[in-house]
């Protein structure tokens, strides 16, 4: 039996006693019983929300799940559904399984990385706060310091003849 149907149950017991509305006594069990009638409503509103949201939060968990079993998957297919490249960039074969284009020596013309992120760190000459960045920031040739707002230019030709140097 339910919390409502136990509270009905009791407000047709009280019907049947015919409670005086004018008694002290019978005034307040009929105010009991409405409050206690209140008091199941509310209940059964909070029950019907538990159970929304445990089915959104398996709906959520499902969905991480796929996302996880696309992130983490160790063998991604070569194409996705709209024939963008999603496969191993750095298998047997060479760039992109071996598909190069002309002229760019690579499939997909530069734009992945091959192989891991590089990150560089750099410090800021007005504030000495220290920046973590990655190829594609310093390629950008320069950028404003998230601390100070001082603009950092990135030489990147002088920092290939020095990488050179150092190996020779």
């Amino acid at each position: 039996m339910t919390t409502s149907e136990k509270i009905a149950y009791l407000k047709g017991l009280a019907d049947g006693l015919g409670l005086d509305k004018e008694n002290k006594h019978d005034k307040l069990f009929a105010a009991v019983i409405e409050v206690f009638e209140a008091v199941a409503e509310d209940l059964d509103a909070l029950e019907e929300n538990a159970l929304d949201l445990g089915e959104e939060i398996d709906a959520l968990s499902d969905d991480l799940a796929e996302l996880e079993d696309i992130v983490y998957d160790e063998e991604p297919e070569d194409e996705d559904e709209d024939g963008e490249w999603v496969g191993d960039y750095d298998d047997e074969d060479g760039c992109c399984g071996g598909h190069a284009a002309p002229d760019s020596g690579c499939c997909c013309a530069g734009h992945h990385s091959h192989g891991e992120a590089v990150f560089y760190e750099i410090t800021c000459p007005a504030c000495e706060n220290t920046i973590t960045v990655d190829e594609d920031v310093l390629g950008l040739g320069k950028i404003d310091c998230p601390n100070c707002g001082e603009v950092l230019e990135f030489d990147l030709d002088s920092a290939g003849d020095k990488d050179e140097s150092a190996a020779e």
